[in-house]
């Protein structure tokens, strides 16, 4: 649970205590801001399960009310404990989990390009590559943990489920200048470098199959689905299970060594994860019922959201098409 602070004119006190009311708030307090003011402070308890009705109801109140705010703040424990729902409670009262605004908050914030990502980028593709060429799987898991990759694609899945242009091509742009900085670094390193390049590591990310799809898919959807019920700490995990830094440093040091073939298979993997990340990421937005608040950005959200849902659907039908013609041409290398 967490708190919801309104910040209004008094006016909107009786509204906001009755939103508070009919959306079982578990407690609803207010106060004045300053004895000279009209702007009053409410405060609200709400369990996770209301979080999001009580959000949307409150911005339809105050939509047109240009000095109000709406915090949601976190909260440590509270005293006396709120009782337990049952499970019959809570499939009642929808998906529980996190609210629409905090996922935007926590996922946005990934897809921002700037100096701190390009820098993180740089230092995880010489840490991965190292670790490739060296052999040495902590080192490449290392790498896949502080890689930035994995945030551009769970935002650019967020933007279509909200219809929201403006983050989705900002997803585009931090996803792609991260994929070309890394490629670009990698195929210098494999043009000085040229050592060591069928070490065990770098050799499993040229191979790629059914298994292959079928845990960049469950790792896409194990991402959005930790993020949508709270549980951001299973991230770590997924960025280790499904990692997109790894087979595109790959790519980049088997076309710097000359390998064609190797660096095909590479960039075929990278292609199933970025796919199959992205599919199952909208999917388990649909389900979880991520979407706009109102009726005209809903419509927008689901054209968009049907739309990218073919296009990936398209392109990973089209990426097992490859799969099948090259496993007995290259013998999966």
């Amino acid at each position: 649970m967490k708190i919801i602070e309104v910040i209004a004119d008094a006016q909107h006190l009786i509204a906001i205590k009755s939103i508070a009311a009919q959306k079982d708030a578990l407690d609803c307090w207010s106060f004045a801001v300053s004895a000279n003011e009209s702007r009053c402070v409410t405060r609200m308890l709400v369990d996770d399960e209301n979080r999001q009705a009580v959000l949307d109801a409150l911005q339809g109140a105050l939509g047109k009310s240009s000095d109000a705010r709406i915090v949601v703040l976190p909260i440590e424990a509270t005293l006396p404990r709120a009782e337990e729902k049952t499970s019959e409670d809570k499939s009642k009262s929808g998906n529980a989990g996190t609210s629409r605004e905090e996922l935007y908050q926590d996922i946005s914030k990934n897809a921002v390009l700037d100096a701190n990502f390009l820098l993180l980028v740089f230092l995880s593709t010489i840490v991965a590559a190292i670790g490739l060429i060296e052999d040495n799987v902590a080192v490449v898991i290392g790498a896949m943990v502080i890689a930035p990759l994995l945030g551009p694609n769970i935002a650019l899945a967020l933007s279509t489920a909200l219809g929201d242009t403006e983050l989705m091509w900002r997803a585009l742009k931090a996803n792609l200048a991260g994929l070309g900085l890394a490629f670009v670094l990698s195929l210098i390193i494999g043009l000085v470098w040229p050592q060591n390049m069928q070490s065990p590591e770098l050799l499993a990310r040229t191979v790629v199959g059914l298994d292959s799809v079928a845990l960049a898919l469950a790792s896409g959807a194990a991402a959005v689905l930790s993020l949508t019920t709270g549980l951001s700490s299973v991230l770590v995990g997924v960025m280790v299970a499904v990692a997109l830094l790894p087979p595109t440093a790959t790519v980049g040091l088997m076309l710097g060594s000359g390998q064609i073939n190797l660096a095909l298979g590479a960039l075929l993997l990278l292609g199933v994860n970025i796919v199959c990340v992205n599919l199952a990421a909208k999917v388990v937005f649909l389900i979880r019922g991520i979407h706009p608040r109102t009726w005209l950005e809903k419509q927008k959200a689901r054209q968009s959201m049907t739309a990218y849902i073919i296009f990936w659907v398209i392109s990973l039908l089209i990426l097992l098409v490859a799969i099948y013609f090259r496993t007995p041409f290259f013998g999966n290398q």
